[in-house]
């Protein structure tokens, strides 16, 4: 760029979203006005619905066709038909939500540092698949959500953004869990958002590393 001359304006960041139910978080990504150029399930689920009907394309790799939910997965082959698939779709970021099925290496090779999640509690409090119901067991007053990178290890990975969500007497882990989908579907367009305007931007730059795109 010459001195003096105005920048051009940055790419902005195509995402793909994972789902596996009923894609609330996903509307709430849409409504956002977030540019999804692919949906992708493990399953037949409600989400594939919402993104056909925004009129973005839907695909579902379904976990049957490689072993199903018992102990005979094939989770690598099973990740690498999932980034096969995303590679063809042009994406710069994924973002799970609601996705449930833990994916293997292949995925994070071609996606270091560009792939999201949520997760119902503050990090690095309660990890893995049951902390509602850890947090009411542990009798916390204060819980909440994180937006974080997904690394191989789960529920690990940096911190984008959290925002507390308070228990309340007689809290199920129903009410308890609807309360803080509330607040994600709110926190985690915003924080999409902000990842993808840094990563836009550190790419017409000439910088973009993952610790770059994530310290902002």
């Amino acid at each position: 760029m010459l001195d003096g001359a105005t920048p051009e304006p940055a790419a902005p960041a195509v995402l793909a979203v994972l789902v596996s139910g009923a894609g609330t978080i996903l509307e709430a990504i849409l409504a956002g006005g977030l540019d999804v150029r692919i949906v992708v399930s493990d399953r037949p689920c409600r989400g594939l619905e919402v993104a056909r009907a925004a009129g973005i394309e839907a695909v579902l790799v379904d976990r049957r066709a490689f072993g199903g939910f018992g102990p005979g997965f094939d989770r690598w082959a099973y990740t690498e038909e999932v980034t096969g698939t995303l590679v063809r779709a042009g994406v710069d970021i994924v973002a799970m939500a609601g996705f449930g099925t833990v994916l293997d290496r292949p995925v994070h090779d071609r996606f270091p540092g560009r792939i999201l999640n949520t997760h119902p509690a503050l990090l690095p409090a309660f990890p893995g698949w049951h902390a509602v119901e850890d947090a009411l067991a542990a009798g916390v007053a204060v819980t909440g959500t994180t937006v974080h990178l997904a690394t191989l290890e789960m529920d690990a990975g940096p911190i984008l953004a959290q925002q507390e969500v308070p228990v309340v007497p007689g809290d199920t882990v129903a009410s308890l869990h609807e309360r803080i989908k509330d607040v994600e579907r709110t926190l985690y367009p915003e924080t999409i958002r902000s990842f993808a305007t840094r990563l836009a931007a550190s790419g017409r730059d000439g910088r973009g590393s993952s610790p770059e795109v994530c310290t902002g």
